[in-house]
Order: structure tokens, then C-alpha cells, then sequence
């Protein structure tokens, strides 16, 4: 079990898939992808979605992401938010805000 005070450190916020590339030298199917957070700038991630989503379905989507991990290292790609996903079976369907919001909000 964590407490309300462990969770307040997740910091989760909504951003916008500005551009997607592919990413051949991840171990899974994976995009790079940048994600505008408004005040808080762009960010890159990785992500294993490709099976459900095409480049071209994602870009101007927004997506829920944990922005305060610390940068990892991902073969060649340094990945500076995590997009968070529902693994269902094998696939990962996004999270993402129902109604069109500013980039940056802060899930609360």
C-alpha cells in the first residue's frame, strides 16, 4: 500500500503528440515520440504502441505521461516522460483525457 502523500509525488500530466518517428533500434515495435507540455516544454518518449496506433493516428493526440522520472536511456533515445498505457493482452491502448484540455494540466 503507498499513501495519498506517496502518490502526490507521481507527477501526471496531459500533453500533445507533436511529432512521431520510428524507432527501429528498440528491442519491441516502439515511436519515439515528442509530446508538448505546454509551460513545461517538449518532451521525448518511447513507446511499445505501434500495434494499435499509426504514426499518423497520434500525432495531435493527447496523452496522460509521468513527467517528473528521471531521463532513461532506451538503446540510443533518451526517453524524458513516461505516456501511460492499459496493457491489454500484448497491446497498449493510451490514456487520454476525454474532452481537449491545455497541455501541461496536472492530473489531479
Amino acid at each position: 500500500m503507498i499513501t495519498f502523500e506517496d502518490f502526490s509525488k507521481v507527477d501526471i500530466r496531459i500533453g500533445t503528440i507533436i511529432e512521431v518517428e520510428d524507432f527501429p533500434k528498440a528491442r519491441k515495435p516502439a515511436y519515439q515520440l515528442k509530446i508538448d507540455f505546454g509551460k513545461l516544454g517538449v518532451r521525448k518518449s518511447s513507446a511499445q504502441i505501434t500495434a494499435l496506433y499509426s504514426k499518423e493516428d497520434l500525432i495531435q493526440k493527447q496523452v496522460l505521461a509521468i513527467v517528473n522520472f528521471a531521463p532513461k536511456q532506451i538503446a540510443n533515445f533518451i526517453s524524458e516522460c513516461l505516456v501511460l498505457g492499459i496493457q491489454d493482452g500484448e497491446e497498449v491502448v493510451l490514456l487520454q483525457a476525454y474532452e481537449k484540455v491545455n497541455n501541461g494540466v496536472k492530473v489531479s
